[in-house]
């Protein structure tokens, strides 16, 4: 298999992630068709997990989504750490500023 791991545009996957991608040949290539963007949105909805088991279900719902032929995950709303363009208005009103009243 491969030894180098595809990762996003702005995030790398962690070694949880890459574990689980890479334990099953057809989910490796999946993973590696899918453009930087693609994998960006997944490894940051993996990333966004506050516990432990959140971020294990998500790994493993990345796994089955991906054997389903999606591209994004779903229900996710998109990675808010993209510099090249700016959250939209409902990334901002549910995501960043959500985050903000949740950290002060």
């Amino acid at each position: 298999m491969e030894s180098t791991f595809p990762q996003g545009m702005v995030h790398d996957a962690g070694d949880d992630l890459q574990a689980a991608i890479r334990s099953d040949q057809k989910l490796f290539s999946l993973w590696s068709g899918l453009t930087p963007l693609g994998r960006n949105e997944f490894i940051c909805w993996v990333e966004d997990a506050r516990q432990p088991a959140t971020r294990e279900r998500r790994i493993r719902r990345t796994c089955e989504e991906l054997l389903e032929g999606k591209k994004r995950p779903c229900c996710w709303a998109g990675c808010i750490h993209r510099t090249d363009k700016a959250p939209g208005p409902w990334q901002r009103a549910v995501l960043v500023d959500q985050k903000r009243k949740t950290r002060a």
